[in-house]
């Protein structure tokens, strides 16, 4: 899609209530996008990084929203996005241990968990 077609079809989606969906990729829906019109997310294809899904969900939850929003994050047991999942908790954990100073927390901290966070 190129910039115009994506520029027109986010006006249509805004503009035209009986347009109800509006499907975007994670990567696509997370940047230079404003949904206020909308006030439904499903994430179906999980990030590595939460930080990505956090922008994405983001876009409908701006200046403007009208509406109650909600979000549903869509995990099959046993997957690959379930694995993704407690990668996110760790990596969310580990950089709110060291960003809080919280002394207990940088005690809990491991061997590993400090070549995960300072390694290449």
């Amino acid at each position: 899609m190129t910039l115009t077609q994506r520029k027109a079809a986010i006006e249509q989606f805004n503009s035209d209530p009986k347009i109800t969906v509006f499907l975007i990729s994670l990567k696509a829906g997370g940047v230079a996008l404003n949904l206020t019109e909308a006030s439904r997310v499903f994430l179906m294809d999980l990030w590595w990084n939460p930080a990505v899904e956090e922008q994405a969900m983001d876009r409908i939850h701006r200046i403007g929203q009208h509406r109650p929003i909600r979000i549903n994050r869509i995990i099959i047991e046993d997957s690959i996005e379930s694995r993704i999942l407690k990668l996110q908790e760790k990596k969310k954990a580990l950089f709110d241990s060291a960003v809080e100073c919280d002394v207990s927390a940088l005690q809990r901290l491991t061997e590993d968990d400090l070549l995960f966070l300072f390694s290449n």
